[in-house]
Order: C-alpha cells, then sequence, then structure tokens
C-alpha cells in the first residue's frame, strides 16, 4: 500500500489527473475500476475522480509496490526505489534571482541549453529538476520545468514553475504576453531614436535560421513556412565608436515572442547583434573576437516585469508589481565598457 501526502506544489489538480500521472502507463479504465472498488481512497473514503486536490489530502493506493511498478513508465515506486546516486550537482554555477515554493528565477548563463537538445543532454531544466528533489528532500509527482526559453548563447532570465500551480500562472501569464520582457544588446551601427519595428517572420526550411519581411505579402512570396507577424520595440542608451566603427548599446523590448526574433529584426533593418554568428556582420564579428575573444551574441535577457493581478493566486511576494533583473555577464559587460567609454 502506498500513502501520498497531497503537499502544496501538488494541488490545484483534480484526482484523476493526478492519479494519471502516478499512474501513468495504467488506462483510465484501470484507474476509475480502482476507485470504484475503494482500492484507491481520498481522506479515507471512496472518490469519483473528480475532486480538487488541496495541501494535506491523503491518496491511499491499496496495491503492492510490484503492482504499482507495473502501471508506472519508469518501473519505480516515488520514494521507494528511486536511485539518486546520479543525480548531478544541480544549479552550481546557475545565479538564482528569485525563488519561493512555486516559482524559481534564475540568471542563464551562455552556453547552457534551455531545454535539452538530445536526450544526453543535461540542460537547464534538468538541472531545476534536481534541484527541486533535492530542495523538496523527498520524491513528489510534480515535475517542474522552465516556462520560457532562451537560446543557448543567448544569457539572462529564465522562470520556472516550481509547483503546479506557479507552473500555470506563469504559463498564462507569458501566453497572454502580461509579462514585460526586455533585453539588453549591443549592435552595429549607430541608431539614433527609439522606435517599434514590425514585420513576418518564416524559417528557412532545412535551416535552423529565420528570415523577416515587412510585409505579409513578401513572406508568402518567399514560402518558406507560414509567416508570424513580430513586433519589436527598442530604445538606445549609447552610441559610441571602437576602431572607427560605430556600435550602439540597445535596449529592446519583445512584444510578441518568436525563434530568433529580436536577432533576425534587427539584421533586417541594418542593425546586427555583435557576436551573432547566424544574423551578424562576420568582418566585425572577426575583429571583435580578435579582440575579446568574443565566440557569442551580446544578447541578455535583462529585465521581466510581472503584473500583479488580484484574481490570479499569489506566487510571488505581497506586491502589486514585481521587477527581476539579471546582472550582465562578464564578457558583456567588458565588450560595453571598452565601446561606450565616459567622456569627460
Amino acid at each position: 500500500m502506498q500513502e501520498i501526502k497531497i503537499s502544496k506544489d501538488m494541488e490545484g489538480q483534480r484526482l484523476n489527473k493526478f492519479l494519471g500521472k502516478y499512474l501513468d502507463a495504467a488506462p483510465s479504465s484501470f484507474i476509475y475500476k480502482m476507485l470504484r472498488k475503494k482500492n484507491i481512497k481520498w481522506n479515507g473514503k471512496k472518490a469519483e475522480g473528480n475532486e480538487l486536490l488541496v495541501a494535506g489530502d491523503i491518496i491511499n493506493i491499496y496495491m503492492t509496490d510490484d503492482t504499482i511498478t507495473k502501471f508506472r513508465k519508469d518501473g519505480c515506486v516515488p520514494g521507494v526505489n528511486q536511485e539518486s546516486d546520479d543525480i548531478k550537482q544541480p544549479l552550481k554555477n546557475i545565479p538564482i534571482i528569485y525563488e519561493s515554493e512555486d516559482v524559481l528565477i534564475l540568471n542563464k548563463p551562455v552556453g547552457v541549453l534551455s531545454q535539452k537538445a538530445q536526450p544526453s543532454d543535461y540542460s537547464l531544466n534538468e538541472m531545476i529538476v534536481d534541484y527541486y528533489r533535492m530542495r523538496k528532500e523527498q520524491s513528489s509527482l510534480f515535475t517542474p520545468s522552465v516556462c520560457n526559453r532562451l537560446d543557448r548563447n543567448t544569457s539572462g532570465i529564465i522562470l520556472a514553475g516550481m509547483s503546479l500551480k506557479g507552473s500555470q500562472v506563469l504559463s498564462k501569464m507569458l501566453k497572454e504576453r502580461t509579462v514585460e520582457k526586455s533585453y539588453l544588446t549591443i549592435v552595429c551601427g549607430k541608431v539614433k531614436e527609439a522606435s517599434t519595428i514590425k514585420g513576418f517572420l518564416t524559417k528557412k526550411k532545412n535551416h535552423n535560421q529565420v528570415v523577416v519581411f515587412s510585409s505579409l505579402e513578401e513572406a508568402k512570396k518567399a514560402g518558406t513556412d507560414k509567416p508570424a507577424f513580430i513586433e519589436t520595440r527598442y530604445e538606445p542608451i549609447a552610441s559610441d565608436m571602437y576602431e572607427g566603427l560605430e556600435y550602439t548599446l540597445l535596449r529592446v523590448w519583445l512584444i510578441t515572442g518568436k525563434t530568433h526574433q529580436i536577432r533576425a529584426h534587427l539584421c533586417s533593418i541594418g542593425h546586427p547583434i555583435v557576436g551573432d554568428g547566424k544574423y551578424g556582420n562576420k568582418p566585425i564579428n572577426d575583429r571583435l573576437r580578435k579582440d575579446f575573444s568574443l565566440k557569442h551574441q551580446l544578447l541578455h535577457a535583462y529585465e521581466m516585469q510581472f503584473p500583479r493581478k488580484k484574481e490570479e493566486p499569489m506566487i510571488m511576494d505581497e506586491i502589486e508589481l514585481a521587477r527581476f533583473q539579471a546582472e550582465l555577464p562578464e564578457e558583456f559587460c567588458l565588450v560595453k565598457e571598452q565601446i561606450f567609454k565616459k567622456k569627460d
């Protein structure tokens, strides 16, 4: 027999959904049969399956461990026969910006995958799962995950839901675009004034690259992929000369969020991001690689602002507007300080 106490990070879901995750290799007909026969009880009594779980609820599953393993894809009984020897050191070099029971906000370094690209990858997502398991010091059926993605060579703020409630609220905010996201970047050329640019983005066939068109008609004629509308706002912070060429430090806001949007959109208006191997200026990148050993784009997810809606569950501190910033990486600071030198 297994007794499961519902923790705060697992509440908010219906009993049948919870059991579907616990016995993830069992058909729903089997789960409902076990409920009817009282082989599965909720708070000591018969359940229908549509009960909404809250922290403190007790689920009793009257099956042997061997039977439970047959109805789980991983062949394990949580908390009984899981091995922890292979858990790696999670978040060892990942700065934590904010942490609560429901939310984890990190400053992702360059070179770290948000989610795995190959089965053998140990991405930030897996690090968060291992960190969660160590922090909880117990097995849990909830699995945390990142809620937004950044390219491998883009640094900055990553959000993760550390409870079902946290994941649901973050995902809803991101989907509804009520979270304001801004980036810092250095681009080629002088940007004189703030502007909002719009366009249509399509993916190149058989390439991990996108193309931006100024109109929907142009995008459709190209026939590469379904055109997606994109909108980007930017504002120059500083402009200066370095080795005879002009550069601008920009703050950029994502109004929409598509693959490579900032990189491709800025390139399309003649201001590619420095260090960008896909959309950048190769001669300039070669020069900066020689001067600063720069091997990646200088694009950093710098700030996120979360609106506090009274109708939504609280997942952060008791504040009306949560604003989080991620410190710039050292290599970004080095290039920034050398190019945009203060003048007396």
